[in-house]
């Protein structure tokens, strides 16, 4: 509660502007790096969907072009 009151003194501009601004300021090296992870992550995953999905593409495109042939 302490922080409710010490907080309930100060002007709008102080709690919407200048806390914001010092959390980006003191935080924003760790936060761009959590989302740089993030977004290489995503990147990475939907990069490997794509790579099994044109291969199972190919795969099945190779097989149905075989026809008849069972030696697999």
């Amino acid at each position: 509660m302490a922080v409710q009151e010490i907080l309930a003194g100060m002007p709008w501009w102080v709690k919407w502007v200048a806390i914001p601004a010092l959390v980006l300021i003191v935080f924003g090296g760790l936060i761009t790096s959590v989302l740089t992870f993030v977004v290489a992550l995503l990147f990475k995953v939907l990069l490997f969907v794509a790579l099994v999905a044109g291969l199972v593409y190919v795969v099945r495109k190779f097989k149905g072009s075989a026809g008849s042939r069972e030696d697999w």
